[in-house]
């Protein structure tokens, strides 16, 4: 690939763009957005799971004082399906104005029977959360080779069950919206990961021209996944300025975000691994499911939520049989979730992996390095396991001393990655200065910097020369900031803007390389008007495929059941490495954000009420500093293979690393995230017998029994492969 091979500014470790405006805050969010006469804007939502609203009178709502709008989030009878949908929505001259109104809307309800946990919504007598339909979706079946003789034949073979939780989307800026019009036109200032795609849905749903509709991001605090498209919140907030005459700001509460802006849902894998003596892998087995929430109970319409996991996980046993689908509930929907559907998978693969190698009495490490088919892969175990030093740690499962037992675990991931089209153009200023626009959205990942640094490279001048503008729809085109694809989208951009801008240089000014020390020299040609020049993405700078392994270390205490973290070590292909700081910084979210997925997150929910009993940061357990260990991370700097984004291949293989140390470390497997304390005893046999062990199992059994028996459709070879 193209990119230089000798650089200055690429690569190394460049300060964020954006750091001085947010630590002095002056950064201004969607919050701190204020048109003159703002409203604040609230919704209404669903005290029920599951109703029949008949209807709702805003009446005594739209006069109480300070109410300027009252509007209906849906026309005539409807039902609701989870607790805190949306029922109606009101702008106010105070929050206190709305909150107080909301208490005088009055809403004719019909309960209906309601379920919102898995194992009991998977019963054959369980209420239906779509009347039509059961709450068991589809099982589609995935086969290769002869699975039954594949079993058959093997040296070992080991079967176990696995569980992850549903983790909420908790960023630390809230979904929020502020939204103007100015006669027919609509500027809306939006924490969202698209803002185009957010355009879009703006038009759409208010039928508007889309070039009528421009939205603004200029800054955000975080989005995983949730903040991709146009919420029901961003609807309203529209909707109501077009009511009230005014622009109108709404932000969720805690509470809001844990309810209906999407989550990472749960699974419930039932797994069988077979090798031969030698640890070569023969075949693999899955029946499972998860739950997309409400939204559907086929996985396939759950889209891209990640309740159908990618199994076998990295590994390619040449017999396999899959079988998996979702199971519909009365809570809010699952959406995409950094990595949807790899951490999970991740979790189960390279759990069960670890057992198959303890039966054969294998070193896990080696058993990975057999079947793994990725040599990137190989090779970062290699390199992370010396510099770890797993040789030397690793001993036989449960094998340490005293009470409180060390252990280590690796595991590896997988992602997809790769770029797509984004357009740039830049203005350059006879002083030598340059602005670049690009309509990308800056998550707090560093994409300003992004822009600078490639800029500044392939122009050979100081990157204070240049200023990096992101987050308006009125500039050049970008895709969402997702799938770990913005830093391989925007960057190829970049650096064909700069072929462009040095080609007109050279027209303008008859030199042979306007770059470097030539410049000044050159942008003095350019006269009064800036120099335009526009550039797009195209294929041959960046490409897919990001593998990375990680190692963890930790220590069990076998009285009290607490896992303490002593050291991660993340192993990250990343191809060319465009800002070292940022990339790094990518890569201690992530694996923090396992060890949140590993320890503490899980969505607790009431049987009886529906609703979320830990929405808010006090309950809703989160990696907090002391629980962080020694992040150690190596980067895999590959430059033939052009720009890869790492957002979400560095999150994947931090649960299952931890899990797999814990299991070192105690000799028995916790088989169920987040490894609490309680599941620590229990696999230690250390709590009483009160009988929910037992109830657990029979359901989990009875679950995997209806997966089995679901009617299947097999899956066409296309889809296979």
């Amino acid at each position: 690939m193209p990119w230089p091979k000798e650089t200055k500014y690429l690569g190394k470790s460049t300060p964020r763009v954006e750091g001085p405006a947010k630590v002095s805050g002056r950064a201004k969010y969607t919050t701190d957005v204020a048109p003159a006469g703002v409203l604040f804007g609230v919704i209404l939502r669903s005290a029920w799971p599951a109703a029949r609203i008949k209807s709702i009178n805003l009446d005594k709502a739209r006069i109480a004082p300070g109410i300027k709008a009252a509007i209906l989030a849906h026309d005539g009878e409807f039902v609701v399906h989870y607790y805190g949908e949306e029922l109606a929505a009101l702008a106010g001259t105070s929050r206190n104005a709305v909150l107080d109104a909301l208490q005088l809307i009055e809403v004719d309800t019909e309960p209906q029977p309601f379920v919102v946990k898995e194992l009991d919504a998977i019963k054959p007598d369980a209420p239906r959360v779509f009347a039509e339909k059961p709450n068991l979706g589809e099982v589609p079946t995935k086969d290769t080779g002869s699975i039954d003789d594949a079993f058959a034949q093997a040296a070992a073979v080991v079967e176990n069950t696995f569980s992850t939780a549903i983790a909420i989307h908790h960023p630390m800026e809230p979904h929020s919206y502020a939204v103007a019009f100015e006669g027919d036109e609509m500027t809306a200032w939006a924490s969202t990961q698209g803002i185009f795609s957010v355009r879009d849905g703006f038009a759409r749903s208010l039928g508007l021209p889309q070039n009528k509709v421009r939205v603004i991001c200029e800054h955000m605090g975080g989005g995983f996944g949730a903040k991709s498209s146009l919420g029901a919140e961003g609807r309203l907030c529209a909707s109501l300025a077009q009511a009230a005459g005014a622009p109108v700001k709404l932000a969720l509460t805690r509470f809001e975000q844990a309810l209906a802006v999407g989550n990472r849902p749960s699974s419930f894998q039932k797994l069988k691994l077979a090798a031969d003596a030698d640890g070569k892998l023969t075949a693999f087995q899955m029946e499972g499911f998860g739950t997309p929430g409400f939204v559907a109970s086929a996985p396939t319409a759950a889209g891209g939520s990640g309740v159908t996991l990618p199994m076998p996980y990295i590994y390619k046993p040449a017999a396999t049989r899959v079988k998996q689908s979702g199971v519909a509930i009365n809570a809010g929907a699952s959406c995409a979730m950094r990595a949807p559907a790899h951490p999970p998978a991740s979790f189960g693969m390279e759990s069960i992996l670890d057992q198959l190698a303890a039966k054969l009495g294998m070193d896990p490490l080696e058993i990975r390095l057999k079947n793994d088919p990725s040599e990137i892969r190989r090779r970062e175990y290699e390199i992370g396991a010396e510099k770890f030093g797993w040789k030397q740690k690793y001993r036989k499962p449960g094998s340490g001393p005293g009470p409180v037992k060390v252990g280590v675990g690796c595991a590896g991931a997988a992602w997809m990655s790769g770029g797509r089209g984004t357009q740039a153009e830049a203005q350059i200023f006879a002083d030598g200065t340059v602005e670049v626009r690009v309509g990308t959205q800056d998550l707090g990942t560093g994409s300003r910097t992004v822009v600078q640094v490639v800029a500044a490279e392939m122009l050979g001048i100081d990157p204070a020369l240049i200023t990096a503008r992101v987050g308006d729809t009125r500039f050049p085109p970008s895709g969402t900031s997702g799938g770990s694809t913005t830093t391989a989208s925007v960057s190829p951009a970049i650096y064909d803007l700069c072929e462009n801008v040095v080609a007109e240089l050279k027209k303008i000014s008859g030199l042979e390389d306007p770059r470097s020390a030539n410049w000044k020299q050159a942008c003095a040609k350019v006269g009064p008007s800036p120099l335009a020049v526009t550039g797009r993405w195209h294929d041959g700078l960046s490409t897919g495929g990001a593998c990375g392994v990680q190692f963890a270390e930790v220590e069990v205490d076998t009285e009290t059941g607490f896992v303490k973290l002593r050291k991660i070590l993340a192993v990250q292909d990343c191809g060319t490495v465009v800002n070292k700081l940022t990339c790094e910084s990518q890569i201690n979210g992530g694996v923090i954000m396992g060890i949140g997925y590993a320890l503490y997150e899980q969505r607790v929910m009431d049987r009886r009420s529906g609703v979320v009993l830990n929405p808010n940061f006090e309950t809703y357990k989160l990696p907090g500093i002391a629980d962080i260990p020694d992040i150690e991370i190596l980067l895999l700097d590959m430059p033939e293979r052009g720009v890869i984004g790492v957002g979400e291949p560095c999150t994947i293989a931090a649960a299952s690393a931890i899990a797999n140390a814990v299991a070192n470390a105690l000799g028995v497997r916790v088989t169920s995230l987040p490894i609490t304390p309680d599941k620590v005893l229990a696999a230690l046999g250390q709590l009483p017998d009160t009988g929910v062990a037992t109830a657990l199992a029979r359901d989990l059994d009875a679950a995997f029994a209806q997966v089995a028996s679901a009617p299947a459709s097999t899956l066409s070879p296309e889809t296979v492969a």
